[in-house]
């Protein structure tokens, strides 16, 4: 994580560990990534970016020490698994897709489609309970 910049100082731990989730998920869909590495890469970016923990974050100290253990242990292992400067490359593509300005356009697409969702499941409900 030293190898993001100078700029990486300044983020949040929670946005670096996303480009760091975010770059080993570009490792394992790089075909030059070999097979073995691609299927722990896919099972720790998923790890990371699932809201389903192997240990609950509500049981105390070891619901947050499974995070800060496994995710920064198996980015370690995919680096050290890889070829030099293959992860740096996947962090760099990483850390611009984070830099990307997110679309009010499809933001405003969705909040309307759940709006239209919300007043359809109430009007259904009106409708079926009068």
């Amino acid at each position: 994580m030293a190898a993001m910049g100078r700029k990486a100082g300044h983020r949040s731990l929670m946005t670096r560990l996303r480009i760091e989730a975010h770059a080993i998920w570009l490792a394992a869909r790089d075909p030059r990534t070999p097979w073995h590495v691609r299927l722990l890469a896919l099972a720790i970016a998923a790890y990371a970016l699932s809201p389903i923990d192997l240990i609950p974050d509500f049981i105390p100290v070891l619901g947050l020490i499974d995070d800060a253990v496994l995710i920064p242990g198996g980015i370690w292992l995919i680096g050290r698994l890889l070829p030099p400067g293959r992860l740096d490359e996947h962090r760099a593509a990483a850390a611009a897709g984070a830099e990307r300005p997110a679309s009010v356009a499809g933001m405003l697409i969705v909040i309307a489609i759940w709006a239209a969702l919300a007043y359809l499941a109430w009007s259904l409900a009106r409708w079926a309970y009068d």
